[in-house]
């Protein structure tokens, strides 16, 4: 059997994609590994009719809702192999199978890669985060760290007194400049210049070098991302540096350098959270259904 396309990934960009190829009754298939992103966090923020709840149970609704559509199956394995085929693409499962299409969505998503503070990762998504969208109201105004992992720590730390008092850690990671000394004063944040030693206690104070604690409800900082899946570069797609790592090159409509593949989400966009991977999604499928139909 070949399937229309072949989705990678089911999270919230690759269902969204997935959700527009089934209502063109398009044969689909998601291979999905089941490693969502945001799986560490207990809620999800901003997203328009979903506010607060467990972001687990909006995929798994989603999920569902998407396997109602008869022409959709859904492959609950890692695929760990892409390669080119006479007019499509062929995907290897990590149990052996091999599945056909005619066109790819990468929906992969990227690995965070934390600093390692000690305390850092037991609190990640719960305590730690990196978008204050998705998580600085719900810290209720109380004060807030970030702790430097790069330049980008400037950038986050003149958000974030919307959400709270801001400390930056610069940890020994940066200096800031004369120009960025004004502009993080004129915020009130506080610029801590100690080495930070580790994150402790039920919310996330900081240790740093000389044995003081300070008292935060929340720390946010900037991890490193790399690709969550090799597909992209085993075909051969183009890449792009953004702020916190690579993510693949796609044109407007949302197709890599490489003909018939087409990636969303966070492989695909520089920064973004849960609504924004869900319209990329939309747009995503509707642009492969298009491609397939004029190809």
């Amino acid at each position: 059997m070949v399937y229309d396309v072949i989705i990678v990934g089911g999270s919230y960009s690759g269902i969204s994609a997935g959700l527009q190829l089934a209502r063109a009754r398009r044969k689909v298939l998601v291979i999905d590994a089941g490693q969502r992103r945001n799986r560490f966090a207990h809620s999800s923020h901003g997203f328009l009719g979903q506010d607060g709840r467990n972001p687990g149970t909006i995929v798994s609704e989603a999920r569902v809702q998407l396997l109602a559509y008869p022409t959709v199956e859904w492959l609950s394995q890692p695929a760990i192999q892409a390669r080119a085929d006479v007019g499509g693409y062929v995907i290897t499962a990590a149990n052996g199978e091999q599945f056909a299409a005619w066109h790819l969505i990468l929906a992969t998503g990227v690995v965070d890669e934390l600093p390692e503070v000690p305390g850092l990762s037991e609190r990640w998504g719960q305590r730690v985060f990196h978008c204050p969208y998705c998580h600085g109201y719900e810290l209720d105004g109380e004060p807030i760290g970030v702790l430097a992992a790069s330049p980008m720590a400037i950038h986050q730390a003149l958000m974030l007194p919307d959400w709270g008092p801001t400390t930056l850690f610069l940890n020994e990671i940066l200096e800031p400049d004369a120009d960025q000394v004004a502009k993080l004063a004129r915020r009130g944040v506080a610029v801590e210049r100690e080495p930070v030693l580790s994150v402790v206690g039920e919310q996330a104070d900081v240790t740093i070098a000389s044995g003081r604690v300070i008292k935060l409800a929340g720390l946010f900082t900037q991890p490193r991302t790399r690709m969550g899946s090799p597909l992209a570069a085993q075909l051969g797609c183009e890449f792009e540096a953004g702020p916190t790592g690579e993510f693949i090159k796609v044109d407007a409509m949302r197709q890599t350098s490489v003909r018939g593949v087409f990636a969303c989400g966070d492989a695909a966009i520089a920064a973004g959270n849960v609504a924004i991977a869900v319209g990329d999604g939309a747009r995503t499928g509707g642009a492969a259904h298009q491609s397939l139909i004029f190809r």
